[in-house]
């Protein structure tokens, strides 16, 4: 007999057995996702007098420091402290919940004028409308940009001007009270824009109406297989106390109960 989640007034049943993880793992080298130019993640055995961390290397047990940017090695969520000079806004203070019912719709980028490729409000509100009319409101919004590639799950973004979000979007978004945003993408924001951050204000609303709660999580990797639709979205992250975290979001498929 599967579990049931209750959301807006409706039992959906879902299978824990079932997860589908959505998150593109941290490995030392440069064969991994990266954005910003941060430096790859690495790996370093700890070496103190004779201990050697390192069971290959001779040692009792494997003991490693881990190297790593979290904006910019794979998937990562972040909370408005991304933009706030406040030292208290860290994830681990502000997301405080880790289930939500979230909506998963796949979009084509739009190539503008400029040469850039940006996703638009008019096409993510067309998927959402077409989708299940029992699903209500979601919580969370996970976009999957199209063409899809398993290119994504190593790619080079620096200096290349990703894909990013038109800033109506964002704010349309946090009009609807969507929670959570995830998408495969490095940022919400044009990888060069002076400073402006337009999506990130738009979609936390800083500093003037601030969703504290809210989350954009960056790098994801949604498989194919995984069916555009309506998911409970399990969203693990590390307890760190900075603006962004590592994280692993798991989705299990929802079905009306």
């Amino acid at each position: 007999m599967l579990p049931t989640y209750p959301y807006q007034g409706r039992a959906y049943h879902f299978d824990p057995s079932q997860p589908l993880d959505i998150s593109l793992p941290l490995a030392p080298g440069e064969q991994q996702v990266n954005c910003f130019w941060a430096e790859p993640v690495q790996f370093d055995v700890i070496r103190v007098g004779s201990f050697v961390g390192s069971v290959a290397q001779g040692g009792s047990t494997n003991y490693q420091r881990v190297h790593l940017t979290p904006h910019g090695n794979g998937t990562h969520t972040e909370c408005y402290g991304h933009i706030s000079p406040d030292p208290t806004a860290t994830l681990n203070h502000h997301l405080r919940r880790f289930l939500f019912v979230a909506r998963l719709v796949s979009v084509e980028p739009r190539l503008q004028p400029n040469g850039d490729l940006v996703v638009l409000l008019a096409d993510v509100q067309r998927e959402l409308a077409g989708g299940p009319a029992t699903a209500g409101q979601p919580e969370a919004l996970i976009l999957r940009t199209l063409p899809n590639h398993q290119g994504k799950r190593t790619y080079q973004y620096s200096g290349t001007n990703p894909t990013y979000l038109e800033p109506a979007l964002a704010h349309w978004l946090a009009d609807q009270g969507i929670g959570h945003l995830l998408l495969d993408l490095p940022s919400v924001d044009r990888e060069e824009d002076g400073g402006e951050l337009l999506a990130h204000h738009a979609f936390w609303q800083y500093p003037h109406a601030t969703r504290q709660a809210a989350t954009i999580t960056e790098l994801i990797f949604v498989p194919d297989a995984v069916a555009d639709g309506l998911y409970l979205i399990n969203l693990q992250v590390t307890s760190l106390e900075l603006d962004a975290s590592p994280s692993k979001p798991v989705l299990y498929a929802l079905t009306p109960a």
